[in-house]
């Protein structure tokens, strides 16, 4: 349950109480009773229900039940002036803090404090609200261990929340000292060492965080909070030891179920997606109604291309009215489209109702419309969609690309150079477009596009590899063309095509032997039919005709559409 709700339920039953005059009783008894059954041991007399007291707490009741917390904390502020009474600091300071109002919470928990100097809520929320006082570090430190030394039985606790108590400071080096001199009597309490672990955490000194919860572990082995922070820090430089700290503790704990989930998480992290999908499933047998696991289950099985299992699970949530309807929507249109059923996914795309995921979905319904053949409509979508320059600009390059695909370059030209009016420096719109011009045969739009793409991105390989590949292509500026493909290869050493490029380069200059080594190498790494074509040639010129027949009908089993490759066997007679 909520905070917020906790509140509303309490303010509907305080309303009826106050309407009814609370059985001859006060106002402010009727609000103990209801809230604070723990302060009937203080034995507080009961407030004369003055107009004005009767006014202050009907209104800011009512306006905590209408989720007006700027209405009802002010008001209990002045409630608080009008009647020093602990039961009302009280609630004054924890609407304060749910309002995220250090400055009143901290006001109204001094109150409380001073009137219930035994409290030891009191003196924690107290300690709460320092982090964000004007308070020096020595008084804030005082403070805190003042709070530590009269909470007695609830010590553990008090220094669970010491590092909520610095939230706010910014400097969390020095929050984390604060924490480590605090804590020095304390050491023998696993809760001491958490709290050290989770202020080096906050200032980046992850180590030190993570010998912390090992000391706290050894202390308190089977503790489920310090593992699974254990496991948070350790995901972020290692992954590996995140889930084998978590399957360690699953070993001997097998029925948790909020580190099993956490040991699904971590699995996802490592991409190991049939134990993460297992894990998850393992939470669900245990809580049936754990919707954030099974969603995770639903696009697990969808990254696995398990498109029924996705499907079913996301109509369980969809039954359960899961909150988020927009993500089940574009899970259940992933999940159609896998099953071969284009209209439901269509609808289920098109159900997807609010920014940003709407376009996400409009994305995918102008792609299966093109795949579908139905280009103009795909454009419409497109076109209908708005957003900044820049997220249109990539609708462009999306339609330009459609269009290409379609062989369509002219108009897949016209289309990139709109996106350019909107994005004129964006790398990926000039490289599609250069890559067009060469195709419609305008070499010198393409050489100039490419080199605009080289000075303003000088780490773009595929610029320097498509320049230099031209030039090779035609046989033109030969030299200069292999110092363009090797600044490619520098930047991607091992990128397949780049290294076609070289090697076709190095044909062109003459150099057979080297040639065929560095196409064999790029075949090697992707059986691509270009590559294929390339090297095939390479082995023809050099009189091993076997070899080349060999490498050309083979890839042209594999892509026997492929232009490029059926075009050389053919210049070869085959």
């Amino acid at each position: 349950m909520s905070f917020l709700l906790q509140f509303r339920r309490q303010a509907t039953a305080l309303a009826v109480l106050v309407a009814l005059g609370a059985g001859g009783g006060s106002a402010l008894a009727a609000a103990d009773a209801v809230q604070s059954p723990n302060l009937a041991a203080l034995q507080m007399p009961g407030q004369e229900l003055s107009p004005q007291v009767f006014h202050d707490l009907l209104l800011a009741e009512i306006a905590l039940a209408r989720g007006r917390l700027d209405v009802a904390v002010p008001v209990y502020q002045r409630l608080l002036q009008m009647t020093q009474d602990v039961r009302i600091a009280q609630r004054a300071t924890e609407l304060a803090l749910y309002a995220r109002r250090m400055d009143v919470a901290q006001a109204a928990a001094k109150v409380w404090a001073a009137l219930d100097p035994e409290s030891a809520d009191a003196q924690r929320v107290l300690a709460g609200t320092l982090g964000g006082s004007n308070l020096s570090v020595e008084q804030i430190e005082m403070r805190m261990a003042e709070g530590l030394a009269k909470s007695g039985p609830r010590l553990p606790g008090t220094l669970l929340s010491l590092n909520r108590a610095l939230a706010q400071m910014a400097d969390k080096a020095v929050a984390r000292g604060i924490v480590e001199r605090v804590t020095e009597p304390y050491l023998l309490l696993p809760e001491a060492h958490f709290a050290r672990a989770h202020a080096a955490y906050a200032a980046r000194d992850s180590a030190a965080s993570l010998n912390s919860l090992n000391a706290a572990l050894t202390r308190r082995p089977d503790w489920e909070q310090a593992v699974v922070l254990k496991a948070q820090i350790q995901q972020g430089d290692d992954p590996a030891a995140a889930v084998a700290t978590l399957e360690s503790y699953l070993a001997d704990h097998p029925d948790n179920t909020n580190v099993r989930r956490a040991y699904g998480r971590a699995l996802l992290g490592v991409k190991r997606y049939p134990e993460a999908r297992t894990a998850f499933e393992g939470v669900i047998d245990a809580q049936p109604d754990d919707q954030s696991s099974r969603y995770a289950v639903a696009m697990i099985a969808l990254e696995m291309k398990a498109f029924a299992t996705a499907q079913q699970h996301l109509e369980v949530l969809r039954e359960a009215d899961y909150p988020d309807t927009d993500a089940l929507e574009m899970g259940l249109g992933q999940a159609a489209e896998g099953l071969g059923d284009p209209a439901g996914a269509l609808v289920h795309y098109d159900a997807v109702a609010e920014a940003p995921r709407r376009d996400q979905a409009q994305l995918q319904i102008a792609r299966m419309l093109a795949q579908g053949g139905d280009v103009d409509a795909a454009r419409e979508r497109l076109r209908a969609l708005g957003g900044s320059d820049e997220e249109r600009a990539g609708y462009r390059l999306m339609e330009a690309q459609m269009l290409r695909d379609l062989g369509k370059i002219g108009d897949a030209l016209v289309a990139v150079d709109q996106g350019l009016r909107l994005k004129p420096d964006d790398p990926d719109l000039l490289y599609e477009s250069a890559m067009l011009a060469d195709r419609l045969g305008r070499r010198s739009g393409m050489e100039g596009r490419l080199r605009k793409l080289i000075a303003l991105k000088p780490d773009y390989a595929h610029a320097y590899n498509a320049l230099g590949y031209s030039l090779a292509d035609r046989n033109e500026r030969l030299d200069e063309a292999e110092a363009l493909i090797r600044r490619a290869v520098s930047l991607r050493p091992d990128d397949p095509f780049i290294m076609d490029s070289l090697g076709w380069v190095r044909y062109r200059q003459g150099a057979f032997a080297e040639a065929r080594q560095i196409l064999e190498k790029a075949y090697a790494l992707r059986a691509d039919p270009e590559i294929a074509a390339h090297l095939g040639e390479v082995m023809w010129e050099m009189g091993d005709r076997d070899a080349a027949r060999s490498t050309w009908e083979g890839a042209a089993k594999q892509y026997p559409d492929n232009s490029v490759l059926t075009s050389v066997m053919r210049r070869y007679g085959l």
